[in-house]
């Protein structure tokens, strides 16, 4: 997997939701939905820009997959939920799926601090 160009496009998609939400959505939303969207928004932009990071680092130090997957599949789980809600999806089905998104996160973030613990820098 290619993590950069993965959070390349996560990046683009980030802000084509974000300009959806406050330009297209925002008399549709109210205000609540709003907010859901701004926060799912704000999540997959950071992560976006977490998975090119680690893309760059992993070419510099033996990385496993499991931060990218992480972190990938987090966006989607968190983010994707989020914005289904603020759409009015059922929150039975959406409402769960959220916090596996915040798990994966934070299993990203720590594999990738041990992951940089434990292995030295490759320089070339």
């Amino acid at each position: 997997m290619n993590w950069i160009a993965a959070g390349a496009v996560s990046g683009a998609i980030t802000v084509a939701l974000g300009a959806l939400g406050a330009h297209g959505l925002k008399d549709t939303l109210g205000v609540d939905g709003l907010d859901l969207w701004r926060t799912a928004a704000h999540y997959q932009g950071l992560h976006a820009l977490a998975l090119v990071v680690f893309g760059l680092d992993a070419a510099r130090r033996p990385a496993g997959k499991l931060v990218g997957w992480c972190f990938l599949l987090g966006s989607l789980c968190f983010s994707g939920s989020i914005y289904g809600l603020a759409l009015g999806g059922p929150g039975a089905i959406l409402g769960p799926i959220t916090p596996l998104g915040g798990v994966l996160f934070i299993v990203g973030w720590l594999a990738w601090a041990v992951g940089a613990l434990r292995a030295p820098t490759q320089h070339s």
